[in-house]
């Protein structure tokens, strides 16, 4: 068992259990310790308190490593600690038993081969079991404590692991969502003004570098965010023209970051469920209160409803939480429609 530890581990063995043998000598017969001669009388009983530290430390410790493989202290506490109890028992009695018996017969003379007897030796064995189960308190404490520790950070890994997936399959809607949203309001500029239709391509390819660009940060500061539905509202000015009226009121831009094309997709279901005039506008309000950014649309419906997937928000919510902890907030009144969106603040993080 012990052999199967490299020199310097055994070595390091040897220390420690004559250290805890000088430590129980000097606890049962202090008065061994007040003179030369009396510790050199008291040899035997050394070297008999060492070899029961070495095998009860070595089994107990071989037994701990067979339960750590087949018995879980998180999914099977009770019978892990039940079969640690009645195996270091067990072994504690026969290790004890066995070594009391050589000591008696071939260093103390108690016995011979012929005089032995069991029953004293038994007797003087709760002792050793007693010190057996503290030593087993011992490991399986550490035990236990090194497999929560695992397990936790086994845990803590996994769920790291799961959050950067479920972002990443966020950030991956992104693309084809964009796209496939102004490939639609291409297909009808074509149709209605050409000139538009190109002005609009041109914009576009502009905006979707910057979506490329961004696509693997999962921050942007507020002002690159800002910079960008400025861009995005340039591009729907070629659609709708004096349609829509926009209004930005932002105080704090450099500290604060915000999940990227979070304000695009905004303005973008803004424009998908509203209808938008000359006479009736479609306004958009984007305004920042403390750490939270504001964007506030009017209700127009459109004659003919959009049917949502609900993409939009739900990228955002998801989005948002896993960069701040704190959701977004959703309002809807009568008369308009409201998101609050909770902003990275990137001081407090650094």
């Amino acid at each position: 068992m012990v052999f199967s530890y490299n020199p310097r581990q055994i070595w390091a063995f040897i220390r420690i259990n004559l250290f805890i043998a000088l430590i129980l000598r000097a606890f049962f017969c202090p008065e061994c310790f007040t003179s030369f001669t009396r510790v050199l009388d008291n040899l035997d009983d050394f070297a008999y308190s060492f070899f029961i530290s070495l095998l009860l430390s070595g089994g107990i410790s071989e037994i701990i490593r067979f339960s750590d493989k087949h018995f879980s202290w998180l999914e099977s506490p009770v019978k892990r600690l039940f079969f640690d109890l009645f195996a270091v028992v067990v072994y504690s009695f026969i290790a004890t038993f066995t070594l009391a018996s050589i000591f008696s017969i071939l260093v103390w003379d108690y016995f011979t081969l012929n005089t032995y007897e069991a029953l004293p030796i038994i007797e003087a064995t709760p002792t050793a079991i007693f010190i057996a189960l503290a030593i087993t308190t011992f490991f399986t404490s550490r035990s236990f404590l090194v497999e929560w520790k695992q397990s936790a950070i086994e845990a803590e890994k996994i769920k790291n692991e799961k959050l950067t997936s479920q972002y990443q399959g966020l950030k991956d809607q992104l693309n084809p969502h964009f796209l496939f949203n102004s490939l639609n309001v291409l297909s009808n500029l074509v149709y209605e003004d050409a000139d538009k239709a190109n002005i609009f391509i041109e914009q576009l390819a502009r905006i979707y570098r910057y979506v490329l660009e961004v696509q693997n940060e999962e921050f942007v500061t507020l002002e690159t965010e800002l910079g960008f539905a400025n861009s995005y509202m340039e591009l729907q000015k070629t659609r709708f023209g004096e349609k829509f009226l926009f209004e930005v009121s932002v105080s704090e831009t450099q500290n604060f970051g915000i999940a990227p094309l979070s304000l695009q997709l905004l303005l973008e279901n803004a424009f998908k469920h509203n209808a938008a005039t000359r006479e009736n506008p479609l306004q958009i309000w984007i305004v920042q209160q403390d750490d939270m950014l504001i964007v506030k649309n009017n209700i127009q419906k459109r004659e003919k409803e959009s049917n949502g997937t609900g993409l939009g928000l739900n990228n955002i919510s998801e989005r948002t939480r896993h960069l701040t902890g704190r959701s977004i907030q959703t309002d809807i009144t009568e008369d308009f429609f409201k998101v609050t969106i909770p902003l990275y603040h990137k001081l407090q993080s650094e």
